[in-house]
């Protein structure tokens, strides 16, 4: 295994301000390292390493990019909207698996093929669509529940009636009112 470039034996601090000097881009490689002289007189970092450490960080984060691409693509192929509330969240699943897959793999020879990609698109998708469901389901119940009840309802007031506990015109009354239950939709 390589060992690790200069800039990433860095002490934190420097690394950091090391960093910050890439992602801002508006300086040269030179200009950088007499930035980093100028803050950190001991920072033993050459224009070729830093140029090394700048062309991994412009290709992770150009391969994040096509990650966030790719996943938005996929969502979009399977027919639900990258844009909406459940395909964002579908979009960042992918993302965030498909990250952790590339960055995870240490050799050349594990990526993550567009097959693979599809296959955790599906299966993001089918937990969605479970999620959907069980809610779905759950709402089902409710309003069965709230059905059973007025059911009951209405004939313990026929009951009442029958038996003369009410008159007709209490009966007539209380049919009218409706007892709703809140639906437990979350």
């Amino acid at each position: 295994m390589p060992r690790a470039s200069k800039v990433k034996r860095l002490p934190p601090e420097q690394r950091r301000f090391v960093e910050k000097l890439l992602r801002e881009d508006r300086l040269s490689l030179s200009e950088m390292i007499a930035e980093i002289r100028r803050e950190y007189p001991d920072a033993d970092v050459s224009r070729t390493g830093l140029g090394r450490y700048k062309q991994k960080v412009d290709e992770l984060a150009g391969r994040m990019r096509e990650i966030q691409a790719a996943g938005t693509a996929l969502v979009a192929e399977l027919g639900e909207d990258p844009h909406d509330r459940a395909g964002q969240l579908m979009v960042n699943a992918m993302t965030t698996a498909y990250t952790h897959l590339v960055l995870d793999s240490n050799s050349e020879d594990r990526k993550l093929s567009i097959k693979e990609a599809a296959e955790l698109a599906r299966g993001a998708r089918a937990v969605m669509e479970t999620r959907k469901m069980s809610m779905a389901e759950r709402q089902q119940i409710a309003q069965e529940a709230r059905e059973a009840l007025q059911r009951e309802q209405r004939e313990k007031l026929e009951e009442l009636r029958k038996t003369g506990a009410i008159d007709q015109a209490t009966f007539d009354a209380a049919s009218k009112i409706t007892i709703y239950l809140p639906a437990n939709d979350r």
